[in-house]
């Protein structure tokens, strides 16, 4: 079976990029490589809906994107990959690696991944960010819930950490099942689930980590809050600078206090704490 490869130039880049990403998640794509001016996006040929690509396009009324659409050979997505993932370090206390990169038993936390789409190796800056916070942060005996789990690093992570239990929640499948893969290349439990968060229920959490778009977190919040323990903490990505105050506000409506923010070029993440 031939494929499609869609050569896609987005400008700006960003934020627009990760945003673009997620939109076509939903359609029938099995792989994703960012490049210098965009992302290229392969479709198994009787799949391709060119249509469906449009629609998403206009979604994004702040950006401009265009793009080259080709017939290819198959490719081996798993060579492809191998080919230009690279591990990383995250201050010297967490080693995200595939299985075939060399094992590094001076760093505390190890977390073995093999990612279905691009997004999610902890190469962004905002997955960088909330991995950062994590290896300060306690974690043991904790229940964490972790949205938008994507492969579901941060989720065991915590399990790494010592957390009693950890949820992962994701609206597409391939999250959800590549976090069961991963979660069993880790050798940890996770409860994982696909949907929103409307299918929050009475489960309480001591930590919500939510590394998601920055308007599905500001209309989820107040959701989070619900399920969050008092003295709870909340834990947000995906965010830009420009995001700061509005996300601010928005929590602290909802009964959380301001602690901290990290930053990694125009990408924050940020902690609350529910009192």
């Amino acid at each position: 079976m031939n494929y499609i490869e869609y050569k896609f130039t987005i400008t700006p880049l960003e934020p627009w990029r990760e945003i673009f990403l997620a939109l076509l998640s939903e359609c029938e794509f099995e792989s994703f490589e960012d490049t210098e001016n965009g992302m290229n996006a392969y479709v198994k040929k009787n799949l391709d809906d060119e249509n469906e690509v449009l629609e998403r396009i206009q979604i994004l009324n702040d950006a401009q994107i265009q793009y080259i659409k080709t017939e290819i050979e198959q490719v081996n997505w798993n060579e492809v990959w191998e080919s230009g993932f690279q591990p990383i370090i995250v201050n010297d206390q967490c080693y995200i690696r595939a299985e075939f990169h060399p094992v590094k038993p001076e760093i505390p936390y190890e977390i073995v991944i093999q990612p279905k789409m691009s997004f999610g190796t902890g190469h962004h800056e905002t997955t960088h960010l909330m991995v950062e916070y994590m290896v300060e942060l306690d974690f043991e005996g904790k229940d964490v819930l972790d949205m938008g789990c994507g492969t579901s690093i941060l989720a065991i992570l915590a399990k790494k950490r010592s957390a009693k239990y950890a949820e992962a929640i994701d609206i597409d499948e391939w999250s959800t099942e590549n976090s069961a893969e991963n979660a069993t290349r880790n050798n940890v439990e996770l409860n994982i689930r696909l949907g929103d968060a409307s299918i929050l229920g009475d489960r309480k959490f001591d930590t919500i980590i939510a590394n998601i778009q920055r308007n599905i977190l500001m209309e989820d919040i107040p959701k989070y809050v619900k399920v969050l323990n008092f003295a709870g903490e909340l834990i947000l990505s995906g965010l830009m600078e420009g995001d700061f105050e509005d996300i601010k506000s928005k929590c602290e409506e909802n009964g959380l206090k301001f602690l901290s923010k990290k930053q990694r070029n125009e990408w924050i993440a940020l902690r609350f704490v529910k009192n």
